[in-house]
């Protein structure tokens, strides 16, 4: 059972967040839902669970696909659960990462590099490896004295520009500022992504992570919308941003993680007087694959459908062959796809997670318990259903005993299928 959330807590946005016109067309409603990251300490707690409505748009002036309902900050991020440290993945990322970046701009122990929602600073600790000065803002308080105690200073504050002015006061100004995965998080962007170009020194580089619009059209990751993610940028929608704060993209890598990102390095106008050809050309090529026109969108919508329908017959059917299932991580994008496809305890009884912070707590909306993952040898459910398919080969390598008894997984994106 949930409950509706409160007026309080909740905003419906008029404008579109880059171009602030008001042509935004609804193309994909995955109905009132849980936040993603609201675990529940226990099953009593479901009669106050509250839900929040998660419709996406499509500004058909800039092209930008937005969430517009805006549940307050305060209420998604002051007490967090997600870190990055957990994941050898994102580990390896954030290595590769600090040595792209140190080498790009030759960095130094006199360069300070700036790092907005830093979470427990596993990638600012790679930068020190490098023997660079570093600072990370991390809005989740609990989060951030993570970071503290790690070694890694670290202000517990929402970021915005007036947060800049308060930063570039106390610590100077930055070689490089980063923002992994929280730019799509902020609802006035571009407030934002200016207040990380007034943190730059002369020459600077901003450093944006983003998943890839394009790769969630097409690898069907609808699972990746939830309340936290306002929005889902392509290059055409990031040119269009950079424009409207004095910022010219160099530089556009597509990278791996997280079913798929762009990594965006962007310099003041006055140093880099346009965006480079290959991002031109870049979002050329999404115009040309429909990312600009509505129908694009549509399709996509259509083809959650169809994935719903497809994951909950493969379940059903499993079960009533009497076998069992069980999950594998409790990602957020695995909480929207439970409540999407409406997947409860009948279906899926457990899931495992590496996160401690998770074990022993109840998913969002569907109420899933949590376990340690040193259980799934001896519960040994026939079929792992994984949750977090952006790691998969990460999980099934680390389970290859699992697998070797006759186990077997269930990957759900973009087609259910099981290996």
């Amino acid at each position: 059972m949930t409950i509706q959330h409160e007026p309080s807590t909740t905003r419906k946005r008029q404008t579109c967040r880059i171009c602030s016109g008001r042509n935004l067309r609804s193309f994909l409603s995955l109905g009132p839902m849980p936040l993603a990251n609201s675990f529940l300490r226990s099953p009593s707690e479901a009669g106050q669970e509250a839900s929040y409505p998660l419709d996406v748009y499509f500004c058909e002036t800039c092209s930008l696909v937005q969430l517009l309902d805006v549940v307050d900050p305060e209420i998604l991020f002051r007490d967090y659960i997600y870190v990055t440290g957990t994941s050898d993945t994102i580990a390896s990322h954030n290595l590769q990462y600090a040595s792209t970046i140190v080498d790009l701009l030759k960095l130094g122990a006199d360069d300070l590099v700036i790092e907005i929602a830093s979470n427990d600073g596993s990638l600012l600790k790679c930068f020190r490896h490098h023997g660079v000065r570093t600072l990370g803002v991390e809005p989740a308080a609990n989060i951030a004295e993570m970071a503290c105690a790690n070694g890694i200073d670290t202000i517990p504050q929402f970021f915005n520009s007036a947060t800049a002015k308060q930063v570039r006061e106390l610590y100077g100004r930055a070689k490089v500022v980063i923002g992994n995965n929280v730019l799509a998080h902020v609802d006035e962007t571009r407030d934002f992504l200016s207040g990380c170009a007034d943190l730059l020194e002369d020459g600077g580089l901003v450093v944006i992570e983003v998943p890839y619009l394009h790769d969630l059209l097409d690898r069907l990751e609808y699972d990746t919308i939830y309340h936290e993610h306002l929005c889902y940028f392509s290059v055409t929608t990031l040119m269009r941003l950079c424009d409207a704060v004095g910022l010219c993209i160099i530089r556009v890598h597509h990278v791996p993680v997280h079913g798929g990102s762009l990594r965006m390095y962007a310099g003041a106008r006055e140093h880099y007087a346009t965006h480079s050809n290959d991002v031109v050309a870049l979002a050329a090529k999404e115009r040309a694959c429909g990312l600009t026109t509505l129908a694009r969108y549509q399709r996509f919508a259509e083809g959650a459908e169809a994935n719903r329908q497809a994951i909950r017959e493969l379940l059903g059917g499993i079960r009533a062959g009497n076998k069992t299932v069980a999950a594998y991580g409790a990602p957020a994008k695995g909480n929207t796809l439970l409540n999407y496809c409406g997947i409860g305890t009948d279906l899926i009884p457990y899931t495992f997670d590496k996160n401690p912070m998770k074990v022993g707590l109840y998913t969002p909306g569907m109420h899933i318990p949590v376990l340690p993952v040193a259980d799934l040898l001896d519960r040994f459910p026939d079929y792992v259903f994984i949750l977090a398919w952006n790691v998969a080969d990460e999980i099934m390598r680390q389970q290859q005993e699992y697998h070797r008894r006759g186990g077997r997984f269930i990957i759900p994106i973009p087609e259910p299928r099981i290996i």
